[in-house]
């Protein structure tokens, strides 16, 4: 692979003519402009199907919602390829979020209710009541799609188990344990419940993605950096998670004062790389990427994947700016082959057109940090 691979995190913002398509109920002035706008970016018919022609206003409500999610994954694909990425995936266009899919395919939980995690967003949370169980493994369809249609190099995201505890109520698993539900106790059936999870939930629909094909796996952990006394049971989780499992795998983990899960998430024995944010905080003065130094310090072998866009904010960061980020993590890891180039985190927060500009410009940057490295 090239130097500083270029790659996408997670979930991209879904097309207007997606989500209008899905619902039935005919398709808007703005969806229409759209699509007239992205059909001459983006290839997003199913090469070489001939229902390409019925892509247009009239034609998407006569496509059965199946067709449409497919259309929508090739969307996402061809999206992130043709603004140059190496390492691609559909922006998570048939997800709707990361929690609730992963938890229906389980056993032993029950929906109790909305709740809210910031701002105006909410998600369905549910209490663990029984033993921890599996449905059937799951995005294995969804990675059999990209597989057969990437160009590029796809990595599929899957939700960790850390994460899916965390998220939810543990009232099986705590109830298992005697006498006084004391902080010793409950830290002790968090424990339990996250490793089942990561045993009987997220292990074997890791082992069925890399035995359809998955060589890169992305285990996103955003709850890790909220309790950072349990970096130990993030790294505990993830090697339950990848045990005999034939793939390279990456963390995620967004939006976090690193330092304080040091030393303990580099437990994480399967981990090849760790994928992190660093743009954010880049500004008004302040280095947002000398956190990087402690992988120097210890000498640490794996690579990093570098966030150098800011997914908060508008603002388009020049191909300069890119680049001259990205030799800076490369010269405080002092390893340029550990660097990988990303955003932050998914960019399902920005527009398709600020997306893409971003995403452009840091492939020109990454292209920049390449001639100059030489």
């Amino acid at each position: 692979m090239t130097l500083f691979p270029t790659q996408e995190v997670g979930s991209l913002r879904k097309p207007f003519w997606l989500v209008e398509g899905l619902r039935g109920k005919g398709i808007s002035a703005v969806a229409e402009k759209e699509l007239a706008h992205w059909s001459q970016t983006v290839p997003i018919h199913r090469e070489p199907d001939p229902r390409a022609a019925r892509l247009d206003p009239a034609g998407l409500p006569m496509l059965s919602p199946a067709d449409l999610r497919d259309l929508g994954s090739l969307f996402g694909l061809r999206y992130l390829e043709k603004a140059g990425l190496d390492i691609v995936y559909d922006g998570e266009m048939r997800r709707v979020e990361m929690y609730e899919y992963p938890v229906r395919q389980a056993t032993g939980f029950e929906f109790l209710g909305h709740v809210r995690s910031f701002d105006n967003k909410y998600y369905l949370k549910a209490a663990c009541v029984g033993e921890v169980g599996l449905r059937a493994p799951y995005h294995v369809e969804e990675f059999q799609f990209i597989r057969d249609h990437a160009k590029g190099i796809p990595k599929v995201p899957v939700t960790g188990a850390y994460t899916l505890a965390d998220w939810s109520w543990n009232e099986y698993y705590l109830n298992r344990q005697k006498g006084w539900k004391g902080r010793a106790e409950r830290k002790a059936a968090q424990r339990e419940f996250a490793v089942e999870i990561a045993r009987k939930v997220v292990r074997p629909t890791l082992r069925a993605l890399a035995d359809a094909g998955a060589k890169i796996l992305q285990i996103d952990e955003p709850a890790a950096g909220t309790h950072p006394d349990e970096a130990d049971l993030v790294a505990e989780t993830f090697n339950e998670s990848t045990q005999g499992v034939d793939a390279k795998f990456v963390m995620h983990i967004c939006f976090s004062d690193y330092r304080s899960l040091f030393p303990a998430v580099f437990e994480a024995k399967r981990c090849s790389q760790f994928l992190l944010e660093f743009a954010n905080r880049d500004r008004g003065g302040i280095d947002g990427y000398e956190e990087l130094q402690y992988f120097a310090d210890v000498n640490d072998h794996r690579e990093v994947g570098v966030g150098v866009l800011d997914i908060h904010r508008d603002e388009i960061e020049t191909p300069e700016l890119v680049a001259q980020r990205v030799l800076r993590a490369a010269k405080i890891l002092k390893d340029p082959a550990k660097v990988y180039v990303n955003p932050d985190c998914g960019l399902r927060t920005r527009s398709l057109d600020v997306a893409w500009k971003k995403l452009t410009s840091m492939v020109e940057g990454t292209r920049l940090a390449r001639s100059q490295s030489q």
